[in-house]
């Protein structure tokens, strides 16, 4: 789904372009302007400061600085972190990572947010901050896939669907998104 791999057969319609021949440097522009990833373990980088790491995406899109420090601070603000610009990763509480994971792939208006237990390391309110942000982005038209143990987080989607072995085992979709 997030353009990492070739597909080992079949096809692969993203944005209505067939990327299962796209060659890695297709991908890899097709990934960057328009799929943000929150990994489970942050994956910040531990040399750049919060407001470096969540400016990255954007450093890579050739956003003009201007924009980008409005699209930053904005992003922090939302997600409550804006006092913690300076520090590195190492200096934050695990919570604080998260959202700064979180604040990162969201920066750029991506189409498409991959999200891999997104509330994991977070306390109820700040999980139900992100939740909050991720169905905000949702009615404005980001598409968010999200993998969750959280039946509660769980809730807030339109579709859930359980795997159980690698195997979808049940799929509900909310009946007033059911077309």
């Amino acid at each position: 789904l997030g353009l990492l791999d070739n597909p080992s057969n079949g096809e692969y319609y993203f944005l209505d372009k067939e990327v299962s021949k796209f060659s890695e440097r297709e991908r890899s522009n097709m990934r960057k302007e328009n799929i943000g990833f929150i990994f489970q373990s942050f994956n910040l980088i531990d040399e750049l400061t919060v407001y470096e790491n969540v400016e990255l995406p954007l450093l890579y899109l050739g956003v003009p600085t201007a924009d980008r420090k409005k699209k930053v601070n904005n992003v922090l603000e939302r997600m409550g972190i804006m006092h913690r610009t300076s520090h590195f990763p190492q200096q934050l509480s695990g919570g604080q990572q998260q959202r700064v994971a979180v604040a990162r792939a969201v920066v750029g208006g991506q189409k498409l947010i991959l999200a891999d237990e997104p509330t994991g390391n977070l306390d109820s309110t700040h999980g139900d901050e992100v939740m909050s942000m991720l169905t905000q982005l949702n009615e404005e038209g980001t598409t968010i896939i999200m993998v969750t143990h959280s039946p509660s987080y769980a809730e807030y989607c339109q579709r859930i669907i359980h795997l159980f072995d690698g195997h979808v085992v049940t799929e509900n979709i909310k009946e007033e998104f059911r077309v």
